[in-house]
């Protein structure tokens, strides 16, 4: 066969070699360059065919075969024009589901991160894969592997939380769930492409993508772990960079951290993609590059391989450098050829359309019914129980509930950030830039109103509550779950208040509905989504990190009436209020659970449903404590002790709210019968623990033991401890079961001075339990020697059976 590129016995590799020296220059510009859909008509756009082709306005077709149809015509259109046919990529986000209707959603990130599920986490990417697939897309870009450092950033619900190891490992996971879903018909597979590349939530001031001030060793060693699990453990095929800058340099064009860092020492071999343009925003707004094909250029001799979404910097001027000369055709080849290689690993040209007819409702929803479970089950494992003092489960003898707040009758707010549905009622806002400069003139412009008190838009409009109605025409709002589960209880529904600032014009009609009311329900917290409809979201940030002034009000005022309290929290943010930790005798924190939301709540609240997540964030009680992260460098915050700081701020402890790993159960376990086979050990070798763990209470129920490591004593500073690994453990009343550890010294290896990977000699303590501040049992061993070690070799995760 001449044309070797089209003999699919050979690897995408030689595939993409072959073809790649059958390019134009004009070609493989056009290759690593993206298009949004409705660009395809327009003159000049698809003349050499297209890389990658944004799938964003799937979001607001109204059926799922709209898509398909979508989708095949401009493939259609860009393999035409393209002269050697070579189809586009579609691409998606995939965080919790696709933007298609009839697609599973799930809960946000950080919901997930407090489930520590990291089976389930890989069975949700195999569903997001297989919808995404159906209908041509294979591209996906998740998972998000941010590393999140402060709450006032509107897009901390996207991250499974502020600990590497926890994202690295669930990232990875469900990058395996991504790209292992391997159409058994055709071979035609899925790329996950990891965001955002890195230190994203380490911008200044909380602010979406400012500048990240951080050392080399702290980008690395904190913000890089996570990629760095994902690619040697999930195989990591696509990585996007984020928007900031860091010393001086812009990520997408920062040739250390996208050559040495990520291909070199990581091993990354796989596609690089600009997020939405980054690169073009180098040259527009953050002050770099004088042109905007230098821009390109900069970023693609970086390491940077495909524009997205649009021709913007890879544009005219940036291929006739190419052509004179002017600009290294080597970076450009490298750039194409791993663009081809992943189509080829795709399956696209011999598969480059969505399915139809039958073969399309096999894919899509054949496994709906399990699909649905699965969606259940992570809303369930999501829930966190922060406080209860025994008012929780709901007892089977309760007369009248209130429930108060708009979360408790709509159920929009069940989905947060980068779902369907907050993608399909972006249009709605009035400013889409989001919250912040002239919101007030654009929505009175529109005929919206502000909520009181604030720059955010009221979502009390007709069309996005026929959006749900559309998209999730099954999804019960918790008021109507509760109503069914509780056929006895009169469950009743009061305003109460707005999901922001100050209007508390509704609390008077609020506590006369709570009269002669055996518990009340208070619904809190936020909405997460996107753009001026919500209070946190994509460049929705706040400086506010507590509950709003309307919520604490009412809830102090009902405390008078001396009914039982309970409070359930939504958000992209942990709940933070000291009014609820007051006067509330139970505080649940249930992130976004998506359409399953309302059975997971309700199961929650009566004891169906025994909670078992943990906290994946430290919880600051105000936003002047951060940043606060469990695993601040010895000698920070409460880890001052009596040094020569001081325990406390004038006005404000220096501990956080709740910590690390917080969550409780409706029973209880105890840990015992420490053991630890070795006090000293080489660096290769591993220490063996067990410990036993006790369910002692009456329930069944699940407890997420964790591990932490801390270096005692070392050449540099150290975080005060490290979670190193963790395991779900289902146990019946009264069962005991015995928990093995398997601890590698690597484990705890950083950056020396020299910025090599060092497992330095000295002591290690382990530390086993609850939370990070809950501590049941402590050992310890020694290193007997230092050693080196190359990035990708560490062991990332302590081995518990």
């Amino acid at each position: 066969m001449s044309e070797k590129y089209l003999d699919s016995s050979l690897t995408p590799e030689e595939r993409a070699e072959d073809l790649l020296g059958r390019l134009s220059v004009e070609e493989k510009v056009y290759q690593v360059s993206g298009i949004w859909a409705q660009q395809v008509d327009e003159p000049g756009q698809i003349d050499y065919g297209i890389g990658q082709v944004s799938t964003l306005e799937m979001r607001q077709k109204k059926t799922m075969r709209e898509c398909v149809d979508w989708q095949i015509e401009i493939q259609k259109k860009v393999m035409e024009k393209s002269p050697h046919h070579i189809p586009a990529t579609f691409h998606m986000e995939g965080l919790c589901g696709a933007f298609i209707q009839d697609a599973m959603s799930f809960p946000s990130g950080i919901g997930r991160g407090s489930s520590f599920d990291v089976e389930l986490e890989e069975k949700i990417g195999k569903i997001v894969s297989r919808q995404e697939q159906a209908v041509g897309i294979t591209q996906v870009l998740a998972p998000v592997l941010d590393v999140t450092q402060d709450p006032r950033m509107g897009r901390e619900g996207e991250t499974y939380g502020e600990d590497p190891t926890l994202n690295g490992i669930m990232g990875a996971s469900y990058t395996r769930g991504i790209q292992d879903h391997v159409d058994a018909d055709n071979g035609r597979r899925c790329d996950a492409c990891a965001k955002h590349f890195m230190g994203f939530h380490k911008s200044t001031g909380g602010i979406h993508g400012a500048d990240v001030s951080v050392s080399d060793r702290e980008m690395i060693e904190k913000f890089g772990k996570p990629f760095q699990i994902a690619i040697k453990d999930g195989n990591l095929r696509g990585v996007m960079p984020c928007y900031c800058t860091s010393g001086g340099s812009a990520s997408s064009s920062n040739k250390k951290m996208l050559t040495q860092v990520l291909r070199e020492e990581m091993g990354f071999d796989g596609e690089v993609l600009a997020d939405y343009g980054a690169i073009g925003n180098q040259h527009r707004f953050q002050g770099l590059y004088e042109t905007m094909d230098q821009a390109g250029y900069a970023s693609i001799r970086a390491g940077m391989d495909v524009e997205l979404p649009m021709r913007e910097a890879y544009n005219d001027d940036f291929i006739a450098k190419f052509k004179s000369g002017e600009y290294d055709m080597q970076y450009l080849d490298r750039a194409v050829k791993q663009a081809l290689t992943a189509k080829f690993r795709q399956g696209l040209f011999e598969h480059p359309f969505a399915y139809t007819g039958q073969e399309l409702e096999k894919k899509f929803y054949g496994n709906t019914e399990e699909d649905k479970k699965i969606s259940l089950q992570s809303a369930r494992e999501s829930m966190v129980l922060l406080k209860n003092d025994g008012t929780l489960p709901v007892k089977n003898h309760t007369k009248k509930i209130v429930l108060v707040g708009p979360q408790a009758k709509n159920a929009r707010f069940f989905f947060g950030g980068y779902t369907h549905l907050s993608m399909a009622e972006a249009p709605f806002a009035a400013y889409n830039a989001m919250a912040g400069v002239d919101i007030e003139t654009a929505i009175t412009n529109a005929g919206y109103q502000l909520i009181p008190g604030t720059n955010i838009q009221s979502d009390d409009i007709e069309e996005m509550d026929n959006l749900l109605r559309l998209q999730k025409p099954d999804c019960r709002s918790l008021l109507e779950e509760m109503q069914e589960m509780m056929p006895e209880t009169e469950v009743v529904w009061t305003y109460g208040y707005p999901i922001a600032g100050d209007d508390c014009s509704h609390h008077a009609e609020a506590l006369k509905a709570m009269e002669g009311a055996d518990l009340v329900i208070f619904m809190l917290g936020g909405k997460h989504g996107s753009c001026s409809v919500s209070s946190m979201g994509e460049g929705v940030d706040g400086t506010n990190i507590n509950l709003p002034i309307c919520q604490d009000v009412l809830i102090q005022k009902a405390a008078e009436l001396k009914i039982p309290m309970v409070g359930v929290h939504m958000n992209g943010r942990p709940i933070s209020s000291d009014i609820a930790d007051k006067y509330l005798n139970a505080i649940i924190e249930a992130w976004n659970p998506s359409e399953m939301g309302a059975q997971a709540i309700a199961e929650t609240l009566l004891g169906i449903n025994n909670p078992s997540g943990k906290m994946p964030v430290t919880t600051a009680i105000h936003a002047g404590q951060l940043p606060l992260q469990y695993n601040l460098y010895n000698g920070s915050a409460w880890s001052q002790g009596d040094s020569i700081g001081f325990k406390n701020y004038v006005d404000c402890s220096h501990r956080p709210r709740y910590a690390f790993g917080r969550g409780l159960s409706y029973t209880t376990f105890e840990y015992s019968n420490l053991s630890c086979n070795k006090e000293e050990v080489a660096p290769d070798e591993t220490v063996q623990l067990s410990f036993t763990l006790t369910n002692t209470g009456n329930l069944a129920g699940t407890e997420i033991v964790q591990i932490y490591g801390k270096d005692v004593y070392a050449s540099l500073a150290r975080p005060m401890q490290e979670l190193i690994g963790f395991a779900r453990v289902t146990l019946q009343p009264q069962e005991t079961k015995k928990i093995q550890v398997e601890v590698s010294p690597s484990q705890m290896a950083f950056l020396d001075e020299d910025m090599q990977w060092k497992i330095e000699k000295g002591e290690i303590r382990l530390r086993i339990g609850s939370s990070s501040e809950d501590i049941r049992l402590e050992s310890s061993f020694s290193v007997t020697e230092d050693a080196f070690i190359k990035s990708r070799d560490r062991v990332f995760v302590a081995r518990v059976e």
